[in-house]
Parts: C-alpha cells; sequence; structure tokens
C-alpha cells in the first residue's frame, strides 16, 4: 500500500480520510497473490501506484510543473493549439533495394497520405563503405537503401519537391555526407538551402551505447556534428541538424527512464561541445529535435514523452542560460517499438502498435512512425506499410484525441508518473556529471552496462512468466501460417557493385582526386568539415572514398569491452 498520507502534510483532512477508508476497504484484497497477473509493474519493471489521487502529487504546482501548452516549461505541448492547428507529421521509415525502388516507395506512401519522408539506408552505407567493398557482401539493400554516391540520392528523390516536403534520414557517423548529398541534390532540383527542411538523426553518442555504428572515435565525431550545427545554422536554418536519439537505447534494451535520461544527457554533451566549439547556444540549440521510442506499457510512455519537454526546457534555460523560447522546446519524434513486436501471431503486431500510436499523440509528439506487422520478420510489405500508416489516420482522424490539447493533463496518475520520470532523470544526470560527462561515461562503460542490466532483468521476467508476452510465454499457437513477407533479390548486390564500377569509369577522376584532397586537408586542419564535403559529393566521389579519407585522418574506434 501506499505512503500517500506521509508525504504532503498540505493535503486536506478530507482527502486523507479518503485515502484511509480506501486502504482499509481494499487491504484484503491486495495482501492476497493475484491469480491472473503475477506483476504490477510497468514494462520498465518500476512500481505502479495502485490509486493516484490528489494526495500523490506532493509539491506539484499546476503553474510551475504544468502550465499551459506553448509555454515554458512545455509539459502540455511546445505549440499553443498541439494538434488542433496541425497534425503530427506522418512519416513512415522507408528504404530497401536500390534508390529506384526505394523511390517507388517514397511515392507510394505520399500517394496514399503520408506527410513526410524518412530514409533508412543499408549498413553498407552507415559503415562507409560502398557496396563493392568486401565488407558489404550480403547486406547490399537488405536493411535499407543502397546509396553509394550522388547519382543514387538523385535517383532516390526523383519527382520529390525538396522545398515542399521535408525528409529525415536515419544515419549517424556517415551524416555529413548524406547531409552534403541531399543539398545536392536540392541545388540540382533548383530548391534553395534556406527553404530545405528536415532532419539529420547524426546522434552519435547512441552509437557508441546503444546501436554501434560508429567509425570514428568519439572526439573527432563530435567535431563532425559540431561543424554540421555550425554550418546549417547559416546556411540551412530550416534543417535539424541531430535528432537525439532514445529509440536505439530502448530497443537495446532500456527501461523508460534509462531511454529518457540518457538520450536527455546525450543533449546535454552536444550543447555543451557546440559551446565549446565557439557556438551561441541559441544559435543551433533550436535545430536540436529528438527521438524517442514508444513501447507497450501506456501510461509510462505518455508520462516519458511529457517529462521529457519540462526536463530540457528547464535543463536549457537553467543548466545553459538559453534566452531563445526555441532553445527550450523540445521537439520530437517518435517510433513504435520495434522490439515489442513478435513473429509469432505477427497480426498482434497490429494492436501493439495501436497502442504505442496511441501513446505517442496523447504525449504530445511532433511526428510518428507506425511499425509494420511484420518487421519482426522483414522489411515491411506495401500492405503491410500502408496498414500501419492507415493506424495513424484512425487514430488521428476517428478516435477523438486529436480535438482537445493534453487531453490526460492534470491525471493524477499520469502527473504522477511524469514527476517519478522527471526526478529519475535528473538523478541520472548528477551520475553522467560525476563521471565528467557523457562521453566519459560512455568510455567508461556506465550507460553500456546500466542497458545491459535493464535487458537481462525484463528477460529473466519474460523468462519466469511475470511478464506476459502474448503468442510467445503464453496463449500460444502451434503451427501457425507463415505470411508473406518482402523478399529481397540477391540480384541487386550486383546491379548496384556494376553501377559503382560504371560511376567510376564515367567521372572525372581528377575531379575528384582534387575534392578529397581538399576535404583531407580541411579534417586535418580542423576547418569545417561540410564546404569541401559538398564539393567531393558533387564531383561524385562515393560514400565509400569520403570515409576512407576521414578513417586515415580521424582512425577508427574500438569500444572497451562491458561486463
Amino acid at each position: 500500500m501506499s505512503d500517500h498520507l506521509e508525504a504532503d502534510p498540505t493535503v486536506p483532512k478530507e482527502t486523507r480520510e479518503g485515502r484511509r477508508r480506501w486502504e482499509e476497504a481494499a487491504r484484503e484484497t491486495f495482501s492476497k497473490k493475484p491469480v491472473w497477473k503475477k506483476d504490477f509493474t510497468t514494462v520498465s519493471g518500476a512500481p505502479v501506484d495502485p490509486l493516484a489521487g490528489p494526495d500523490s502529487l506532493a509539491g506539484f504546482d499546476p503553474e510551475r510543473d504544468l502550465g499551459w501548452p506553448g509555454e515554458y516549461p512545455y509539459t502540455r505541448g511546445v505549440q499553443p493549439t498541439m494538434y488542433r492547428g496541425k497534425l503530427w507529421t506522418m512519416r513512415q521509415f522507408a528504404g530497401f533495394g536500390t534508390a529506384k525502388q526505394t523511390n517507388q516507395r517514397f511515392h507510394y506512401l505520399l500517394s496514399h497520405g503520408q506527410t513526410g519522408l524518412s530514409t533508412a539506408f543499408h549498413l553498407p552505407t552507415l559503415y562507409g563503405y560502398d557496396s563493392d567493398h568486401l565488407m558489404s557482401r550480403g547486406e547490399v539493400g537488405k536493411c535499407g537503401v543502397a546509396i553509394d554516391s550522388l547519382r543514387d540520392m538523385e535517383v532516390l528523390f526523383d519527382g520529390i519537391d525538396l522545398g515542399l516536403v521535408t525528409t529525415s534520414m536515419t544515419i549517424n557517423s556517415t551524416a555529413p555526407i548524406a547531409l552534403a548529398m541531399y543539398l545536392a541534390v536540392a541545388e540540382k532540383h533548383g530548391t534553395p538551402w534556406d527553404k530545405v527542411g528536415g532532419t539529420l538523426q547524426n546522434d552519435i553518442l547512441k552509437e557508441y551505447i546503444a546501436q554501434k555504428e560508429y567509425i570514428f572515435p568519439p572526439r573527432p565525431s563530435m567535431r563532425l556534428v559540431t561543424d554540421q550545427f555550425s554550418f546549417c545554422a547559416t546556411h540551412v536554418p530550416r534543417w535539424n541538424t541531430i535528432s537525439i536519439s532514445g529509440y536505439h537505447i530502448r530497443e537495446a534494451g532500456s527501461t523508460a527512464l534509462q531511454e529518457l535520461a540518457f538520450t536527455l544527457r546525450d543533449g546535454v554533451e552536444y550543447v555543451q561541445y557546440g559551446i565549446e566549439a565557439g557556438l551561441p547556444v541559441d544559435q543551433f540549440a533550436p535545430r536540436l529535435s529528438f527521438f524517442f521510442n514508444s513501447h507497450n506499457d501506456f501510461f509510462e510512455e505518455i508520462a516519458k514523452f511529457r517529462a521529457a519537454r519540462r526536463i530540457w526546457a528547464k535543463t536549457m534555460k537553467e543548466r545553459f542560460g538559453a534566452k531563445d523560447p526555441r532553445s527550450w522546446m523540445c521537439r520530437f519524434h517518435t517510433q513504435t517499438a520495434g522490439c515489442s513486436l513478435t513473429a509469432q501471431q505477427p497480426y498482434n503486431n497490429v494492436v501493439r502498435t495501436a497502442i504505442q500510436a496511441l501513446a505517442g499523440v496523447l504525449g504530445g509528439t511532433n511526428s510518428l512512425h507506425t511499425n509494420s506487422l511484420d518487421e519482426t520478420l522483414a522489411l515491411p510489405t506495401d500492405f503491410a506499410v500502408k496498414l500501419a500508416l492507415r493506424t495513424q489516420q484512425v487514430i488521428a482522424h476517428e478516435s477523438g484525441v486529436a480535438n482537445t490539447i493534453d487531453p490526460l493533463g492534470g491525471s493524477y496518475f499520469v502527473e504522477e508518473l511524469t514527476t517519478a520520470m522527471e526526478r529519475g532523470c535528473f538523478d541520472y544526470f548528477r551520475r553522467i556529471d560525476d563521471l565528467g560527462g557523457m562521453v566519459e561515461a560512455i568510455e567508461a562503460g556506465f550507460p553500456q552496462r546500466e542497458i545491459m542490466d535493464a535487458a537481462y532483468a525484463y528477460q529473466r521476467a519474460v523468462d519466469a512468466k511475470e511478464k506476459i508476452v502474448v503468442g510467445v510465454n503464453d496463449f500460444i499457437e502451434e503451427n501457425e501460417e507463415p505470411i508473406e513477407t518482402l523478399y529481397i533479390d540477391e540480384a541487386i548486390e550486383d546491379q548496384q557493385k556494376a553501377a559503382v564500377a560504371e560511376l567510376r569509369r564515367a567521372r572525372d577522376g581528377r575531379a575528384v582526386s582534387s575534392a578529397l584532397a581538399t576535404l583531407r586537408q580541411a579534417c586535418a586542419d580542423g576547418r569545417n568539415v561540410m564546404p569541401p564535403l559538398i564539393e567531393a559529393v558533387k564531383t561524385y566521389a562515393t560514400v565509400g572514398e569520403i570515409s576512407d579519407v576521414m578513417r586515415d585522418v580521424f582512425a577508427t574506434y574500438e569500444e572497451p569491452a562491458v561486463y
């Protein structure tokens, strides 16, 4: 039972008496072990108050902690009208095979009502290898689109107005190369850079913590990030230079609190590095954005999103002295939890995704991706990705949740959870600060170890059936019929390799060599890499050739073992 009666001496006598009566009435039931459920904690293993009330919110000040939509501390949303003014951007993640195939998927999604693009690159591009490299064998076009040069990027966005559609690109170590190519395509389309909008993931700290798609050591990688902050602040003002990502931290097995804390503390590190690079905080902070996971525990996720806005606003204002209200705003994209999807009974994933998407909307997300039912088996089919998009559209147009702003604001339970998230997050901040910062914490293996322990605890709970995963450890069906999945033809690898060979024969080799030499010098001298990068991609230097130059200058990173 709870200790609400001792929590806040300002709680009225009638409320105290009501709590006492309820606890007395519920005592006998709570003393027995429930037959239907072993564990009433959240998905993350956090304890849950069985009944929140006005006495649950010790010290809660509605004006200070809740406020109003569009006003500091933005607990209720970053826009005054939220979805009454504009719906969240429906941005389905897409990318497979060749640039031409993914371009067709982009047009398919846009024709069915998607409002923004989100690009998945295949692993060789993410690791800085061309499709004809030995390390690329068997991976070409499999987990995303194969992009080897500006020629592929031109095909990828053929027939798409980059001045009207915003694009998110999920890429990190090679993010500056992807940005350079995107800007070169916009230039070829005749779209001025100040009209180009979108988001680059560009979150290298999360790679060291969770996803492991890094190339260079942390400090030169952070230099590449701040180079993009500086360049875009001047030349591409509508571009979000980073999407600080908790999504992959959660996919690696973290709790909701760890996802929140490590993501926002990564954000603190980027701001600190930007300031140390000589950038005024209000010059680059307004273009920082975030990317969160939405898991199955409905209220825990909603509280996480609401807490994120409040924590970031307080941190930017109080820790960094930011004056521009845009620097205080935590704007974020949400993707439903890939790690929650099951290969067993895959149609159950439609229900999971709907719950997670609704949590993202009630939490005030600014854009949303809904996973497809078959993504635990393969990249999604046209049917599955359209159904995922329709899930968003049903929430937007049929559920009624967009009719009012922050409909759960003031809920005893949601506000209690939001405050608990905030306190836990600042506690993690203090622990990471004591280690010297997030780069130092990563080098010491602190966040990696925390996530590993959380993942192990969750798996043990599933194995013990303390946590039920429908179709996996209970409600199991034998002899399930397989579903149709997307097949990536192995011939794509040969096609892409041939295209790279043809590109190298047709381009101006001297121009490529000269551009790469200029880029090498800029990397070595500490000058901003973006201008020479853009010139290099325009000569059709490949992702692998550019990455090799950077590998030579910056070296590569091998993480320490964490036990």
